[in-house]
């Protein structure tokens, strides 16, 4: 086994915010394809979620590592039509956008699914009860291609809350966990499924299955490139593994030498990193964070790295928010600085700032600066007129000063 590196935190902080594509994040150019295509890759997954008080989360990550960009792009990406289609959706991290180099990474998983594994609660209960409904479903997306549930639904009674499916809406989340139906593209938010031979490349699908252990391993891999230094859970949580599968393909990469042991300063648990470590002197970006970005979705680990415990409070009732309904970290430098609540009022064409909360160490006038340059290339992204604050806390008036200076 391969002696342990010793790193500072300072050293896993630099080391993690480079892996995540922080390092020589803007510039003038027009982003291209190219250079989004890479950043997902590197990145490995972008979380969906539905919530669209801001921008729908899988818009943000980008944004914050590269700044200005056509949010066209990734829609192309995702759902457009042949060769400028380079992603998938599947459940990597959550429900995900996913480069497609990851979906014989996957197969695995579907095959589980297939089998009643790995699908909880009333999805597998549904596949083991209703097996007639799925065939009936999935004739129907062979015979009428692309089809959203709303579509197929049979029943009269009018549906309740989202989480109220149809019957047909389980069958066909049923074979999209199994594989049997992808994502062809989105009606509004509403998913339309379709063959996978109708929707990817032949050659993805025709790709050699990897046996669960090379396609675990693989995975591990991936986490591991994009954490720059991590934990077990850590590593396994960014593509949601369990336990005994991800600790079991950990001891065979340390043992093969693919992952190194390491020891970071403060933290309980040992911690992996690739060899040929690469770790910045210093990493200068300054970004407002999405609440599904993957430097911050496993909360421990943000907590371990950055000091800095991070709840989302959407489903929070008012009077109980510490915060605000909506907050966006803010990174300046090698920081978790702030926390801003931001909304997107597109009936009035502006970003309302409802709160700034600064951090114990606070913001500079050089990071009050930083903000408001974020903010304000934020609404010009989202293709807002103004910054507005509506809000008198202490935060919020050396930001609207900073805003005024700009």
């Amino acid at each position: 086994m391969s002696a342990t590196l010793s790193l500072s935190l300072s050293e896993a902080r630099r080391l993690a915010l480079s892996a995540q594509g922080f390092v020589g994040r803007a510039t003038s150019a027009a982003v291209k394809p190219q250079r989004l295509n890479q950043m997902i890759e590197r990145l490995g997954v972008l979380q969906i979620d539905s919530v669209n008080a801001l921008v729908r989360s899988h818009y943000l990550p980008l944004f914050s590592r590269l700044g200005n960009y056509s949010a066209e792009l990734l829609e192309q990406a995702a759902w457009g039509s042949g060769r400028r289609r380079t992603l998938f959706e599947y459940w990597g991290h959550e429900a995900s956008l996913l480069p497609q180099s990851v979906y014989p990474l996957l197969r695995w998983r579907m095959r589980r699914a297939a089998q009643g594994e790995g699908i909880y609660g009333q999805l597998a209960r549904f596949g083991r009860e209703q097996q007639s409904v799925i065939r009936r479903v999935l004739q129907t997306v062979r015979e009428q291609g692309a089809v959203g549930a709303g579509a197929l639904a049979t029943r009269e009674e009018r549906a309740g809350p989202w989480w109220d499916w149809s019957a047909e809406k389980h069958a066909l989340e049923w074979l999209f966990a199994a594989g049997e139906v992808t994502v062809a593209g989105r009606r509004g938010f509403e998913r339309l499924y379709d063959l996978p031979e109708r929707v990817l490349p032949s050659a993805l699908l025709e790709h050699p299955e990897l046996d669960e252990a090379e396609a675990q391993r693989q995975l591990l891999l991936r986490s591991a490139t994009a954490l720059g230094v991590a934990t077990e859970k850590d590593l396994r949580d960014y593509y949601r593994l369990e336990a005994a599968d991800s600790q079991a393909r950990l001891a065979e990469l340390v043992e093969s030498g693919e992952l190194l042991p390491a020891q970071v300063q403060g933290w309980r648990q040992p911690a992996y990193c690739l060899g040929e470590l690469k770790i910045p002197r210093k990493v200068s970006a300054n970004a407002l964070l999405s609440p599904f970005d993957s430097l911050i979705w496993e909360r421990a680990r943000t907590e371990r790295l950055f000091d800095f415990r991070y709840r989302l409070e959407i489903y929070t009732p008012q009077h109980k928010r510490v915060y605000g309904y909506y907050v966006l970290p803010f990174l300046h430098n090698e920081r978790l600085a702030a926390r801003v609540d931001l909304r997107a009022e597109r009936a009035h064409g502006r970003l309302a700032v409802h709160a700034v909360h600064e951090e114990e160490r606070g913001l500079d006038d050089e990071g009050m600066a930083a903000l408001s340059l974020n903010l304000l290339s934020m609404a010009h992204w989202l293709g807002l007129d103004e910054v507005a604050i509506t809000c008198k806390r202490p935060g919020t008036l050396r930001l609207k000063a900073a805003l005024a200076g700009l």
